[in-house]
């Protein structure tokens, strides 16, 4: 069902250079409740669009310097959706085709019937409302196929689209991006000494800790089972070395008790950071280094980090052995 706003709870933006009939509709829609602006040039009401961000626009499309068939072109490289009514002296079937093809949600010609305008904004409003509603419904869906239920983190549906993504951004800033592999030591001892509710506990715990342990730039996942990765962006080697360090001893002194198990655990790590800008850095070879520095820490005893710096010495001999 639609929950509609009470009308001063929409702002609606007036683009016209007409002073005369920004000030008749400004008072039309005044009458109705609805909180208006104006803005006298398409300049001015790209900037209001930012700022104040309108429910509606009614845009004029004879104005100087940006006409309202260029204004529109803009409005529609936002992500958020607003609707937008044409209200033109342009009267002509061509023109209101025209107008509509060029992105605008409704034509009205000057002069205009108050009542009739107050129609259409209704009718654009609503359909606001519904497209809002849509929008929030399809954010939740997607965070209910990406994010794992158990430990709040994401799955690994779309991790490595998401580690491309971060991949090209610290290629863009010239900065190092981080991999992190990581295993709980002898997780099955949990279920087996225990029971699958507490080892669900202790997933979901560690969960937590990845999460209040990453900055809002990073990325958590669970990767399968008990194993997570993380991906750590904008970072340096150093930086990356002493932030699972802190993050292994941060599971190393937690207490895994839910009232009727409790148990001390250690989690081995495996890092690899690349130099997306320095050479040919990919999701898989990035992920492929930190599980060897996982192997590695897992080999040589547990409860360590092991860490791989893909320098371009390494990088270039890498690819040389594969091919």
């Amino acid at each position: 069902m639609t929950v509609r706003k009470k009308n001063d709870e929409y702002r609606i933006l007036i683009a016209d250079d007409d002073a005369e009939v920004t000030k008749l509709m400004w008072m039309i829609l005044e009458s109705e409740g609805y909180s208006v602006d104006a803005a006298f040039s398409g300049a001015e009401a790209l900037e209001k669009l930012d700022h104040w961000e309108p429910h509606l626009v009614l845009l004029d499309v004879n104005m100087p310097e940006l006409s309202g068939l260029e204004t529109i072109i803009e409005v529609r490289k936002r992500a958020d959706y607003v609707p937008v009514i044409f209200v033109s002296g342009n009267s002509e079937t061509e023109d209101v085709i025209k107008g509509l093809s060029a992105g605008g949600d409704d034509y009205i010609c000057k002069p205009f019937n108050p009542h009739e305008l107050i129609a259409r904004v209704q009718t654009q409003l609503r359909i606001k409302d519904l497209t809002d509603q849509l929008s929030v419904a399809n954010k939740k869906l997607q965070a209910l196929i990406e994010i794992d239920d158990l430990t709040g983190l994401y799955n690994m549906r779309n991790a490595y689209q998401k580690i491309d993504l971060e991949i090209s951004r610290c290629k863009r800033s010239k900065t190092g991006v981080g991999a992190v592999m990581m295993d709980m030591d002898k997780f099955k001892r949990v279920n087996d000494d225990h029971d699958h509710l507490f080892g669900s506990f202790v997933l979901k715990e560690v969960g937590g800790i990845i999460k209040n342990s990453i900055r809002d730039v990073d990325m958590g996942a669970r990767y399968g089972g008990d194993e997570f990765m993380i991906i750590l962006s904008a970072t340096t080697f150093e930086g990356a070395q002493a932030f699972c360090e802190r993050l292994r001893k941060a599971i190393e002194s937690y207490k895994f008790d839910n009232g009727d198990h409790q148990m001390d655990l250690t989690t081995s790590i495996g890092l690899a950071v690349g130099y997306p800008d320095q050479y040919n850095l990919s999701s898989k070879l990035l992920l492929q280094w930190a599980d060897k520095a996982l192997y590695e820490s897992k080999e040589t005893g547990r409860n360590k980090v092991g860490a791989i710096e893909l320098t371009p010495e390494l990088y270039s001999s890498d690819i040389k052995k594969a091919a």
